[in-house]
């Protein structure tokens, strides 16, 4: 059951993207949010979405691949907000480019902010959740923390780095006998501004690999996951499941599959601007705020009915039970007339 008090909730990455859509869901159930990113504009206009909506909202800027700045920032909020419920590792950087051309400087950072990022929110949250015996950190992964993908070695690298950590730290909670918590909630290709802001070394400019899923059922699957963190994993989309899947049935093929279709599936055929910025070093919404949408939600889907089902799967299963079990007595019933 989702909790019927307001909680404190940290969002990294707020400013823009599924951070952003992350912010406006907790808002419109009344929680109070911290918002954390590099981006001042954008946060700003976060956390006048928030209050807007009735909610306490507060913004945070802070580097998330500097440890001692998100330690403070975690202490800011508690003094703020009061202690803090849920933190959702939301922020990412990347790199769209082929691994040789991309410098260790940049492969650094791409890793410091997509891995290390959720690893120093993780710690910051749990030092406080922990002597409390309460609390959940939800990590948003991709599937491509199981399926590496062309073009985004440092990305793809950060994300399966992120998915054994959490599962290691999953363990030792259990292990502890806490009521804290750990999950993960692993999403699809999402219409996000990073396609226009993402540094690039690639000809054209990029776009999500496969199917597109607005940033809105993304947050709702996220907050699902806030409100049952029991569960190790979510996963939301169709393509996330289908991923998976295939590269578990059969990984050389689907390497072959990707490298035949992974360079222009990532790419539109507008030529990209050689001088176009990015935000890997510095942000872009500094003094713009770009929203949580990218430029394809003419493609994008608004919903997924997979995340649905996976969010319902218990009351589904006993469903398809009694369905069953009163197939099994018609059929009885019929043999009985013959």
């Amino acid at each position: 059951m989702a909790p019927t008090e307001p909680r404190t909730v940290v969002v990294t990455g707020a400013s823009a993207g599924v951070g952003r859509a992350v912010a406006r869901a907790f808002a419109a159930r009344g929680d109070r949010l911290a918002l954390l990113a590099r981006g001042r504009a954008g946060l700003d206009a976060a956390v006048q979405e928030a209050r807007d909506t009735g909610a306490r909202a507060m913004a945070v800027t802070v580097d998330l691949a500097d440890p001692d700045a998100v330690e403070r920032a975690a202490e800011s909020v508690e003094r703020a907000l009061g202690p803090i419920d849920v933190w959702v590792n939301a922020a990412l950087a990347s790199v769209f480019a082929p691994f040789t051309e991309i410098t260790p400087a940049d492969f650094r950072r791409v890793t410091e902010v997509t891995y290390l990022g959720y690893v120093y929110g993780t710690r910051a949250a749990l030092r406080r959740m922990l002597p409390r015996d309460r609390g959940c950190v939800v990590q948003v992964g991709s599937a491509i923390a199981y399926r590496g993908i062309p073009l985004q070695s440092a990305y793809s690298g950060a994300k399966h780095a992120l998915q054994g950590w959490n599962e290691a730290v999953r363990c030792e909670l259990l292990h502890q006998g806490t009521a804290v918590r750990c999950t993960m909630v692993q999403l699809p290709a999402v219409n996000t501004p990073q396609f226009d802001w993402v540094r690039s070394r690639l000809p054209w400019m990029g776009r999500p690999l496969g199917s597109v899923y607005q940033p809105e059922p993304i947050a709702r699957a996220i907050v699902h996951a806030a409100d049952h963190p029991g569960r190790r994993e979510y996963r939301v989309g169709a393509s996330t499941v289908v991923t998976l899947l295939a590269n578990a049935l059969a990984p050389g093929l689907f390497d072959r599959y990707l490298a035949r279709n992974g360079y222009d599936g990532q790419q539109t055929d507008a030529p990209r601007p050689p001088d176009l910025p990015d935000n890997l070093w510095t942000p872009l919404d500094e003094h713009r705020d770009h929203g949580a949408h990218g430029r394809f939600d003419d493609e994008a889907r608004a919903r997924s009915g997979q995340a649905w089902a996976d969010r319902h799967r218990a009351p589904l299963a006993a469903a398809a039970l009694l369905l069953a079990a009163g197939a099994a007595v018609g059929a009885r019933g019929r043999r009985r007339c013959h």
